[in-house]
């Protein structure tokens, strides 16, 4: 194939992304088509509704009606995937466009976190490109930045904001000074949070994000099973006022780290120290630290969501492929990919916020401070300061440097207190 011969895209999924690929595709044709070497030109698309008005001209693609078979389209080289689902036509188109030896582009993080190494093990034997940069932090280069940027390094940590709904939510709040559920209803009015916003904010989505990353980064099968995930729905307006008092603010960060023990991933809220950059990742937006053995303190920021920023790594992902330039999905051959067991999370350190809604009465801080001194817990600070609409107390507890299991007996030794109104908060201090 000589280089004035188009890159011919199929793409499946028309909906935000999917026309903002058409129109980054049109707006920079020119520009493009002098980086890749030649055109990329759209050929076929496919969506659930043909008639609907997208802004863009489609008459001059050709339209399949099942979307499926975009993978047999004999005039496309690609097939781009926007219509999401871990399973069903997603998969399936997945499956059937690399058995069929055409490359594949996804933003589809969820079918990454459940069978991505099923995928990118087909793609190896086929030959063709499996890519996905907008699977992870929109329009944000981190895909590539690890997997190539960074590939001399040993990394030892990767962590971020990889939510953009949870960041507005939590910025929202500690902006104004509103409770979650009320900020929450202003996102959905507003397009960031879906009408069912549970993978958002109980960090699914977070977590399916962070499984890529932590196997790209450290060369491990994708575990997506092993995240411990919680999520945002019962961080409070006082939280987030007593985390600012202390000298932190309130961010939903997804943490991979691993080492002897296995890997660890999880998504958790944390306080995070003022002087931290992601304490500092405001709105919408995303961000990703990486700590390389050589390279330091990778720090990468952007818009994690909308057509603009995920049509551009969709673009960027076919600029490669118009190239030739693609390697293994995950930064090594699959073969390579190691299955990394579970940490226990029980054994790592660290500091902690705890937050008690409890009764007004006389004896509750002393059976709270008890459960922890019994635990071997110990507290750097207790805090008594408001009360509730219905007239609950809140208590909020700093505890010094410790395992994490000490912190879990404590708590599972006042479950069940006749002393608590609701279930403590754990939010992890980040170090």
């Amino acid at each position: 194939m000589t280089t004035s011969q188009p890159l011919r895209v199929a793409l499946a999924g028309l909906g935000t992304v999917g026309g903002g690929v058409i129109r980054l595709l049109d707006a920079n044709r020119d520009l493009i088509a002098r980086r890749a070497g030649r055109p990329i030109e759209v050929v076929a698309v496919s969506a659930r509704d043909r008639g609907k008005d997208r802004g863009v001209d489609l008459s001059r693609f050709a339209w399949v009606d099942d979307t499926t078979a975009l993978s047999g389209h004999d005039g496309a080289d690609v097939v781009v995937e926007l219509i999401g689902g871990s399973d069903g036509p997603a998969l399936t188109l997945a499956r059937r466009t690399v058995a069929a030896g055409k490359g594949f582009v996804t933003a589809n993080k969820a079918m990454l976190a459940h069978h991505g190494l099923e995928l990118a093990q087909a793609a190896e034997a086929a030959g063709t490109p499996l890519k996905f940069e907008a699977a992870v932090a929109g329009g944000i280069p981190v895909i590539k930045g690890l997997r190539e940027g960074a590939a001399a390094n040993a990394i030892d940590r990767v962590y971020g904001i990889l939510n953009g709904t949870c960041n507005f939510i939590l910025s929202k709040m500690e902006a104004e000074g509103r409770d979650f559920a009320e900020v929450l209803a202003e996102a959905q009015a507003l397009g960031y949070a879906e009408a069912d916003p549970s993978f958002d904010i109980d960090g699914i989505d977070a977590a399916h994000k962070l499984s890529i990353l932590a196997s790209i980064a450290f060369g491990t099968r994708p575990a997506f099973g092993d995240v411990a995930a919680s999520g945002i729905r019962h961080v409070i307006a006082a939280d987030i006022a007593e985390a600012a008092a202390l000298g932190y603010k309130v961010r939903l960060v997804g943490v991979a780290e691993a080492g002897p023990a296995g890997l660890f991933q999880r998504v958790h809220p944390h306080l995070v120290p003022l002087d931290h950059p992601l304490a500092h990742v405001t709105g919408s937006l995303n961000a990703v630290v990486a700590d390389g053995n050589f390279v330091g303190r990778l720090f990468f920021q952007g818009a994690g969501a909308g057509d603009g920023p995920t049509a551009s790594a969709v673009v960027a992902d076919l600029i490669d492929i118009a190239r030739g330039e693609y390697g293994p999905p995950y930064a090594m051959p699959a073969a390579a990919l190691v299955a990394a067991g579970k940490a226990d999370s029980g054994e790592r350190r660290g500091r902690a916020y705890l937050r008690f809604t409890v009764e007004d009465r006389v004896g509750v801080l002393a059976e709270i401070a008890a459960a922890m001194r019994d635990a071997g817990v110990s507290i750097e600070s207790l805090i008594q300061r408001g009360r509730t609409a219905d007239g609950h107390v809140l208590v909020a507890i700093v505890t010094h440097d410790g395992p994490e299991r000490c912190v879990a007996q404590a708590l599972e030794k006042l479950r069940g207190s006749q002393s608590l109104a609701g279930a403590p908060l754990w939010m992890h201090i980040l170090p």
